[in-house]
């Protein structure tokens, strides 16, 4: 089976015999650390360690992919945010920022030579020279996000509140660090992109402000990405799914608290749009690419074998597309529950 042509398909829309099992989020576990010998934090900063790890879950439990890096704060760094990169158990962290207000925000003529960044770019080119047909994953921050980042989560909602002019400045130019992300990876082509925009869930902002200010610069990120790509956004998104589907990426990745079933019907209903007493239908022929939504806080993390195969069971049975953890896996995950997914998959379709 050559699993990188298998997502490509699915995320192109084909229908498939088998459906792909991978991780469009965070991957990297304490007992594949211990048995690859490359641990947190120093696969954060060297690249043969970082995909080492990377795919570790592949060799170690079957999982039909390489995913990189373990972190959504490697743009942050690079602008000049400080860093803790964590231990262990413990993925990295920002502790400050050069950037006390959202109009300081500015992108250092660096940018793309700091940090972590030259690292994630050598281990894209370390992997694709490993393997030819396994699909090479890179997890980027969205803009809106990447703000929260740069000036504080607790400052971006606050914002929201009192300036919301100010919030779409300093996403601006927020997006524009990570188009420039963006452009850097083209030259080492992996596979798939992976935008996550956990800070525009609807458990932290009004879905009204996810499509006036979140959805535009997502939309405008999601041109300039050339390869194929998914959009995770955590949380409880029923509210938003159409919204996250209409915006031009090959896939939605959700989390549990998303019914797979509903937002596919979501999905594909036509929604009114309303302009000077005009209204028209927004027919547009919206990706319907559901990815996950295997439970990471509880299934994975402490749940038996048999209870991660049940869950994989009822995902597929819903029509998941993609199968895949609904978030970022914990680090204390045992592996065995990574191999009980794809075992479930194999089961699911007698392979």
């Amino acid at each position: 089976m050559n699993f990188k042509e298998n997502l490509l398909s699915v995320l192109s829309g084909d229908k498939l015999d088998v459906t792909p099992v991978v991780s469009v989020t965070q991957l990297a576990v304490t007992e594949a650390m211990d048995k690859t010998g490359a641990s947190w934090s120093e696969a954060h900063t060297d690249p043969e360690k970082m995909a080492k790890l990377g795919s570790s879950l592949y060799e170690l439990a079957g999982l039909e992919c390489a995913r990189i890096p373990f972190c959504l704060t490697v743009e942050a760094e690079a602008m000049g945010a400080k860093v803790d990169l964590g231990g262990k158990d413990k993925p990295p962290q920002v502790l400050s920022s050069p950037f006390s207000s959202a109009d300081e925000i500015d992108l250092p003529s660096d940018f793309l030579d700091n940090g972590r960044i030259p690292t994630v770019l050598k281990a894209v080119e370390i992997l694709k020279e490993t393997y030819d047909d396994l699909p090479i994953i890179v997890g980027i921050t969205g803009p809106f996000t990447l703000t929260g980042h740069l000036i504080g989560v607790e400052n971006l909602v606050r914002l929201l509140k009192t300036d919301t002019y100010e919030v779409e400045d300093a996403v601006e130019n927020s997006l524009e660090a990570c188009m420039d992300y963006v452009e850097a990876l083209s030259e080492v082509e992996p596979d798939v992109i992976c935008v996550a925009e956990p800070t525009a869930s609807p458990e932290l902002i009004d879905p009204l402000q996810f499509k006036s200010i979140v959805k535009p610069r997502l939309e405008d990120l999601s041109g300039f990405i050339n390869v194929k790509k998914v959009l995770h956004i955590c949380g409880s998104t029923q509210d938003i799914i159409h919204d996250m589907a209409s915006i031009g990426y090959d896939g939605i990745s959700i989390e549990e608290k998303v019914d797979i079933a509903k937002a596919k019907e979501d999905i594909g209903k036509n929604s009114s749009q309303c302009v000077g007493g005009k209204c028209h239908l927004d027919t547009d022929n919206l990706p319907s690419v559901i990815v996950g939504n295997i439970s990471t806080s509880q299934t994975l993390f402490t749940g038996s074998v048999e209870d991660v195969k049940n869950e994989v069971k009822k995902a597929l049975e819903d029509g998941v597309d993609v199968l895949a953890p609904s978030c970022g896996i914990a680090p204390l995950s045992p592996i065995d529950n990574i191999k009980a997914m794809v075992e479930a998959r194999n089961e699911y379709f007698n392979i």
